[in-house]
């Protein structure tokens, strides 16, 4: 059985073998660990692991939206040489199991309708891939296309829309009987009874995005005794275990997940898909089954929402905020995934990092015959932040004021607790501003054609957590860490192990970072909303903390001093009138028989019953974002001249890393704001399926310049003070390029992205 290896690529530091530290890692950039791997392709992917006896897998699909399952007939796809199992709904324990992490909607394969394009009605297993894909086009699926379906927000909202779920699944659900999952209600103070000076009102709209990441989605199953074992590029290995232990009524220890360091994830990869499929077909089988999802495939296997957000809001004349009312509508898609935790968390800090005395907000989940949507970088709140920011760009304009000074004039203050009942503003956020505004050179004069933009984004970190970590100190002076954290690019080996370097004074060159195997390393909920630096950062601290008192405690005993008279800091034990390097007293202290300092680690963050989310931010990702933009009239297109962008980090642990999560968000922003969307057609089919018709930035879209900031006061919660990373400079794109393109043009576009054509529109609107 195949499993996870540690990554053995420590840094560019090279020091006395075993010996302390010379210089303190926290705050330096060293090579990062597991980088060489992935730049020279020698790193394992689920997709690179071969299985001794494994059979392929090809998923049947049907080329349309929506359609009732009539029959499916698999006999001539038996008849391939090679083919050993077509699986259908009919097959499977009945009713079909579903799965889902909150709302077990999705079955395993479709049920007597399909709901989107591309949903799987049946499965082939192969000996080859070639014969499994020419099974899959054997396999005879008798259906009726079904006429109609929920493709927009304004269709899901239409009383006369043909249900997405069948109410019989949503029991007790006063919505039942509509397309709207769930509606979502915040707020504070009296919107109604709120005067203001001035009252601005728009709708913006931001489109359906998929995550495209470089490595395909890949799965793969095998029986293993009494229990199974899978494999998946997932970000959530533990979430994976207890679904596929729930669904197979096994004991959590029966089944083990490896999840190999994915290739990226950004949200796309963090639920359960087509695992639960594969474990039935290996139980079924009895041989370990493999399937690779093609780029097509992924499209019509995750997405990011669509949104429609409409903001009303009250301006006082000196630009004060006197109110926010906000109606979001979330298309997610026809089975929830994590969706309507998207819309709960991005629409309850919809109002940002402002001080708004009264604020009301309905959002609404809204389900629709297209790909399932899920979490996506960001969680919810670029779609937010796209509309709020806009819209005080109106207010702005309109008041005459200066749109750097009209968020100057409501930003919360630290400290300040701008949402009730909620964790306060934790960084002085004007220093961000400020300082993007400098870098942007904000307010002087500009070429013809070319205007500026700048926004603010806020992301609230995790509201609940738990994670473990174990930190092995072994005999010769090297360390293995175990951390239940998915590597999906971040960096978070290489944090890690700078946490127990700094710690234990071990050179990074001798620290291995174990992930990936839930047969060996401590349960860790999940990696995402920028959490793993923050929380299981401090579960790796924590465990390095116990070494250092189990060394203490040694010490005490060998020296006979007492322990209260002997500190441990970054691989020293200070004794009264000596200090010994910590490895001394290590081996000193295990003797002739070896053996390991086994040190644990846990963050928790527990539920708060009466929260609107269940539970607090940790920390809030702050960001601001500038553009200095060109507009070419005669063709609408865009060129991105400067981008800054300023991230309140509290600390930064590894500042190239911070630099490189910061420039990718960024680009990754520029997608969805300048030309990616999916494309349907009239009768809910994908129309830019895979990478030929769906563009993303290159090379050639990226900005002349891109600057990259910090700021750092140490105010955060995590180790050393750090605050997470990685999606905030995201969230504020759309509206700075948006700000800039009207700054350069006068003219206001409320709908993504900001194609040429659509920019070209705008502008003969204008003439």
């Amino acid at each position: 059985m195949r499993g996870i290896r540690a990554d053995h690529q420590g840094g560019a530091r090279r020091r006395r073998k075993g010996g302390p530290m010379s210089a303190n890692v926290i705050g330096s950039s060293p090579r990062r660990v597991g980088g060489i791997g992935r730049v020279t392709g020698a790193q394992e992917y689920v997709a690179d692991i071969r299985l001794a006896d494994v059979l392929h897998v090809k998923l049947v699909r049907l080329d349309c939206a929506r359609a009732r399952l009539l029959s499916i007939d698999g006999t001539a796809a038996m008849r391939v040489r090679g083919v050993r199992l077509v699986l259908t709904a009919a097959d499977l324990p009945q009713p079909v199991p579903r799965f889902g992490p909150k709302f077990r909607d999705r079955p395993i394969l479709a049920v007597a309708e399909t709901k989107y394009h591309g949903e799987p009605v049946a499965a082939v297993a192969a000996e080859t891939r070639d014969a499994a894909e020419e099974a899959a086009r054997l396999v005879h699926v008798d259906y009726e296309v079904l006429d109609g379906g929920v493709f927009s927000v304004a269709g899901a909202l239409d009383p006369t829309s043909p249900l997405v779920q069948d109410p019989a699944i949503r029991p007790n659900d006063p919505l039942a009987d509509t397309n709207t999952l769930r509606e979502h209600d915040f707020g504070w103070g009296d919107v109604d009874a709120t005067p203001a000076d001035l009252v601005v009102e728009n709708t913006y709209s931001f489109p359906m995005v998929t995550h495209f990441t470089i490595e395909p989605h890949g799965f793969m199953a095998a029986p293993d005794g009494d229990g199974i074992t899978v494999w998946s590029s997932i970000q959530h290995p533990y979430l994976l275990q207890k679904t596929i232990a729930e669904l197979l009524d096994l004991p959590l220890a029966k089944v083990r997940v490896f999840a190999p360091d994915p290739g990226g994830g950004f949200g796309g990869k963090q639920i359960p898909k087509y695992e639960p499929l594969l474990a039935f077909m290996a139980l079924r089988t009895g041989r370990p089954v493999r399937l690779i999802l093609t780029l097509a495939e992924t499209f019509q296997a995750v997405r990011r929402a669509a949104t429609e957000v409409r903001f009303r809001t009250g301006f006082l004349s000196d630009g004060t905020m006197a109110f926010q009312d906000v109606e979001a509508n979330f298309l997610i898609g026809a089975y929830v995934d994590i969706a309507d935790r998207v819309v709960g968390k991005a629409s309850y800090l919809a109002c940002g990092p402002y001080r708004v005395p009264a604020v009301r907000i309905k959002a609404r989940t809204l389900l629709s015959h297209t790909t399932p949507s899920t979490a996506f970088r960001g969680f919810g709140i670029p779609q937010i932040t796209w509309a709020r920011e806009s819209i005080i760009d109106e207010g702005a304009r309109a008041l005459g004021i200066d749109r750097v000074e009209i968020r100057l004039r409501n930003l919360a203050r630290h400290g300040e607790r701008f949402i009730p009942g909620d964790t306060p503003a934790d960084g002085d956020w004007s220093q961000t501003v400020r300082k993007a505004a400098e870098l942007i050179e904000w307010g002087t004069p500009l070429v013809p054609k070319r205007g500026r933009g700048l926004a603010l984004g806020l992301k609230s970190g995790p509201t609940t957590g738990l994670s473990y970590s174990t930190v092995r100190f072994l005999a010769d002076g090297s360390a293995l860490v175990l951390s239940g954290t998915s590597d999906m690019g971040q960096g978070a080996r290489t944090v890690f192990a700078q946490i127990v370097s700094e710690e234990l004074g071990i050179p990074l060159e001798r620290i291995s970072v174990i992930m990936g195997d839930t047969g060996v390393i401590p349960y860790d909920q999940q990696t995402s909303a920028s959490r793993s630096s923050v929380l299981m950062g401090t579960a790796v601290l924590r465990a390095c903390r116990d070494i250092q008192a189990k060394l203490c405690a040694m010490a005490s005993r060998l020296y006979e001093v007492e322990e209260s008279e002997i500190v441990v800091e970054r691989g020293v034990v200070r004794l009264p009138g000596r200090d010994l390097p910590a490895v001394d007293v290590l081996q000193s202290g295990l003797g002739r028989l070896g053996g390991e300092i086994v040190g644990n680690g846990e963050m928790r963050k527990d539920v708060e019953p009466d929260h609107p989310l269940g539970g607090s931010a940790a920390f809030f990702e702050f960001n601001c974002t500038a553009f200095e933009a060109e507009v070419d009239e005669e063709t609408g297109e865009i060129l991105i001249v400067r981008h800054v962008t300023v991230s309140d980090v509290g600390r930064a642990l590894n500042p190239l890393q911070v630099e490189g999560q910061d420039d990718g968000a960024a680009i990754m922003g520029l997608g969805h704001t300048l030309m990616e969307h999916i494309v349907l057609d009239e009768s809910g089919r994908i129309q830019n399926l895979g990478a030929l018709d769906y563009q993303i930035p290159t090379s050639k879209d990226l900005p002349l310049k891109l600057t990259g900031e910090t700021v750092e006061n140490a105010d955060g919660p995590g180790p050393y003070g750090i605050k997470g990373i990685s999606e905030g400079a995201l969230l504020a794109v759309s509206p700075a390029v948006a700000s800039a393109v009207t700054d350069a043009t006068g003219v206001v576009i409320r709908d993504l992205p900001l194609t040429p054509e659509r920019v070209w529109r705008a502008l003969e609107e204008r003439r």
